[in-house]
């Protein structure tokens, strides 16, 4: 089976300033870069739940553009800033677009993430 790389609706290849994917499509999975809380205009909100829930759209809108959505993602692993600080309002945010079945899940704090200002990245891996 080949794999296929996916972008989200109004994104191409030319517009990836680094050299990787939004989301690889490989042998019926799905895996999705890690995703930040930025707006599409690359900046970040100072509110941690305005990051979370923007990130969660981003992930949502690589998800839909492989024909698939959240009820698909099997595996998740969220990399946080300050967790201990933040993790009630990122559960509250998850809880909006994460259902049963849940998927495995590890979330870690991390000293830095290579955006500036990030307070979250995202990952996942869902069935395509």
């Amino acid at each position: 089976m080949s794999q296929r790389a996916v972008y989200p609706p109004g994104v191409t290849a030319a517009d990836m300033p680094m050299r990787l994917s939004p989301a690889v499509l490989s042998h019926g999975h799905l895996f999705v870069t890690g995703m930040t809380g930025s707006a599409p205009d690359g900046s970040l909100s100072d509110d941690p739940e305005t990051q979370f829930r923007a990130a969660f759209d981003k992930i949502a809108a690589i998800l839909g553009a492989a024909g698939t959505g959240f009820r698909a993602v099997v595996e998740m692993t969220s990399y946080h800033i300050d967790i201990a600080r933040h993790f009630d309002t990122f559960e509250r945010v998850q809880a909006r677009f994460v259902h049963a079945p849940y998927p495995a899940w590890t979330a870690v704090g991390v000293a830095g993430l290579r955006r500036p200002g990030a307070l979250v990245e995202i990952r996942v891996i869902a069935r395509a």
